[in-house]
């Protein structure tokens, strides 16, 4: 998937629960990792990989050193956010 067109966002109850515990500033900072998601999802600036072993299927992508947000790639460029947390946390 490349930058050509938006990409569709969806929420898992876990990630809507963990992102409340979050500040509000990184909370903010997570909004404005989401509009460079939706516009180009591997933007060198969101460091977006792959995840390996139990969550091998699943992708994560920085919000800053410590924050990531993990998720799933749907058909339809649709993806499901499943977890935001730190390293220790959504891994």
């Amino acid at each position: 998937m490349s930058g050509d067109k938006s990409i569709n966002v969806e929420y898992s109850k876990k990630f809507l629960r963990s992102i409340k515990k979050l500040s509000k500033d990184l909370q903010g900072k997570a909004l404005e990792c989401e509009e460079l998601f939706r516009r180009n999802i591997f933007d060198p600036r969101l460091h977006t990989h792959k995840l390996h072993g139990k969550d091998k299927d699943l992708w994560a992508y920085s919000i800053n050193n410590k924050y990531r947000i993990k998720f799933l790639f749907f058909e339809n460029d649709t993806v499901l956010y499943i977890d935001i947390g730190t390293h220790d946390e959504v891994y």
